[in-house]
């Protein structure tokens, strides 16, 4: 079994960290989507600095892994309480794609309990054969 190198030791370090701070950022906002709090920008930024403040993901991760979850200066977004639109770019900082993918589990989630309530309340048809 070969071992692993310096590359792959990284890479792995990465994914870990990458994972906790997924971790950390649906928890956050699952405490705004519990309580209806729609995803503004000005929301986005608070989850953003609550999620790399985090004390626990600060403490199981290096410096250097820390600052690469950082959003560079240069990427600015509104700070505004305009719902969030990323329009068609993919091209999202770590945390504000984890919170917008949280609010978007959310809210399929909610059109499918949506849904099967509709199709529980529905009137019966009869059918033929009875039932």
């Amino acid at each position: 079994m070969p071992t692993p190198n310096e590359q792959d030791l990284a890479a792995l370090r990465f994914q870990a960290a990458a994972r906790d701070l997924e971790h950390v950022v649906r928890s956050i906002a699952q405490r705004y989507i519990a309580q209806e709090v729609p995803l503004t920008w000005r929301l986005l930024h608070a989850i953003e600095a609550e999620a790399l403040a985090d004390l626990g993901f600060a403490s199981r991760h290096d410096a250097i892994m820390l600052g690469l979850f950082q959003r560079p200066g240069e990427l600015a977004y509104p700070e505004t309480d305009d719902p969030v639109d990323f329009g068609r770019s993919n091209a999202l900082p770590a945390v504000f794609a984890f919170a917008v993918s949280a609010y978007e589990r959310a809210a399929q989630s909610a059109d499918a309990a949506r849904r099967a309530t509709q199709r529980k309340n529905a009137p019966r048809r009869p059918r033929a054969w009875g039932g």
